[in-house]
């Protein structure tokens, strides 16, 4: 694995073509993205505003949800749920109120490694976001998960 650069997050048409899959979201349409990729309400760190942000879920399990910050600690949306953990998801048709946890650096390698074989287009893309050059093998993404930040979102339960 090889660091070639540190990618900004989009701005301009591409941030507004990033952003597309809200509008999915908005206008009820969320179903047609499947479960792996979920709606991400949560506060913004300096207005106190609902933000949105369509991600990615690299994981899914009995404790929650996992997303990895494409664009590092400094994408906004992961910067406002560090700060305000309280969000609430879309996924596919369901609608949950979550926290966000960051996931440490050793458990966001071995999730990097299981996601790699399961999603091989996938996780080719999101290394090259984030500016990584890869071999393809496990070890190799295991090391860029040493340097993706992961998050977990916890369900809470209903009517907390």
């Amino acid at each position: 694995m090889e660091i070639v650069k540190k990618p900004a997050p989009p701005t301009g048409l591409r941030r507004r073509l990033w952003r597309l899959p809200i509008l999915l979201y908005r206008i009820g349409l969320g179903r047609l993205l499947g479960q792996r990729i979920m709606l991400l309400t949560h506060t913004g760190r300096v207005s106190g505003q609902p933000r949105r942000a369509v991600i990615e879920v690299v994981q899914h399990d009995e404790r929650g949800y996992v997303a990895a910050s494409g664009f590092g600690r400094r994408a906004d949306w992961y910067r406002n749920v560090m700060a305000n953990p309280e969000v609430t998801l879309q996924v596919g048709g369901r609608a949950l109120r979550a926290t966000a946890t960051p996931i440490p650096d050793e458990q966001g390698s071995e999730i990097m490694a299981t996601y790699a074989p399961r999603h091989p287009a996938a996780a080719r893309q999101l290394c090259k976001i984030m500016g990584f050059a890869v071999d393809g093998s496990v070890a190799d993404y295991r090391e860029v998960g040493r340097h993706i930040p992961f998050v977990r979102f916890t369900p809470q339960a209903p009517g907390a």
